[in-house]
């Protein structure tokens, strides 16, 4: 067979289903997911999750289960006893929860604790035959020229010097992999916000830092080596660049989604505006209500998909 004629194939079959782009795993006799309590021998993966159509994942497990919860009562598979069990009981490293066609999943703070999940939840996906899966980061930022509890579908995750890459460093060498996201999705999503008129929702770039504090130009972790001045014409810059939210995990998301062809989005409140402060002073109930809100339009746009899949 004709190499092109091989690659083009290895390319539907990759559109059609999950591609974990690594040949060790067929040499293998069960795949431990170990930060997921999981595995092939005495899971059957495609019985359990091969109905999967929905990934939403975000940082909180309490907000995973909360999303779980809302989903479910959106779709009209509510447990009457409230019974939504932990998926991965028996580690406290991530939650999972699952309702019908939908999963939802915590991965922790930061790059190297999403990356990790992403890892096996890509494989527990592939091993459950899972196809046309759409998974959505849901979570919190701090926002840029915006004011606080606007939502961002972001277009594009950019880093710290505002390109759309993402670094990895693999066997002593530097990797460096795309970070785009599905931009038809993304519009959708951002169609979803406006036919809710809850709350105000744009599409922007995302900036993804290593840190909280340095890494997001605050002025308020234990070291700080510029003026307040310096920061603001660093959110300034950010601007310009088309960031208009900050967050730690949406670079190594969207390269991870690329690479395995899933369908990805990104979207996160933003808690504050960087530019005119750097710590929370909203009442509890105001952030609670911030933190519905991505859950609000991703339930939002769940349901229109099911309803067009019923409807075909």
């Amino acid at each position: 067979m004709p190499s092109d004629v091989s690659e083009e194939r290895k390319r539907d079959q990759c559109e059609r289903s999950i591609c974990v782009n690594n040949p060790h795993l067929k040499s293998m006799k069960e795949d431990i997911l170990y930060h997921l309590n999981l595995d092939t021998a005495t899971h059957d993966f495609q019985k359990q999750f091969g109905d999967v159509k929905f990934v939403c994942v975000g940082g909180s497990p309490w907000r995973m289960k909360s999303f779980i919860e809302y989903i479910a009562k959106e779709l009209g598979l509510e447990d009457l006893n409230g019974e939504y069990p932990n998926l991965c009981e028996g580690t406290d490293r991530y939650a999972m929860y699952k309702v019908g066609p939908v999963l939802s999943v915590s991965h922790g703070m930061g790059i190297p604790s999403i990356s990790i999940m992403l890892h096996e939840l890509i494989k527990l996906l592939f091993h459950a035959h899972c196809t046309d899966v759409t998974i959505v980061r849901i979570g919190t930022s701090g926002g840029i020229g915006l004011q606080p509890g606007t939502v961002v579908v972001t277009k594009e995750a950019v880093d710290a010097t505002f390109l759309p890459r993402f670094e990895q460093v693999v066997l002593g060498k530097t990797v460096v992999r795309g970070t785009e996201l599905d931009f038809e999705l993304a519009e959708e999503l951002l169609q979803c916000g406006k036919e809710l008129a809850e709350f105000e929702t744009v599409i922007g770039n995302t900036m993804c830092t290593m840190d909280f504090y340095e890494g997001q130009a605050r002025l308020d972790g234990a070291f700080c080596s510029y003026t307040e001045e310096e920061k603001q014409n660093y959110l300034s810059e950010a601007y310009a660049a088309g960031v208009r939210n900050i967050e730690m995990e949406s670079s190594v998301f969207a390269a991870m989604c690329k690479l395995s062809n899933i369908r990805a989005a990104v979207v996160c409140v933003t808690l504050l505006n960087r530019q005119k402060g750097d710590q929370l002073t909203s009442s509890h109930d105001v952030m609670v209500n911030y933190q519905q809100r991505p859950q609000i339009l991703v339930g939002h746009y769940i349901k229109k998909k099911l309803n067009a899949f019923k409807s075909t």
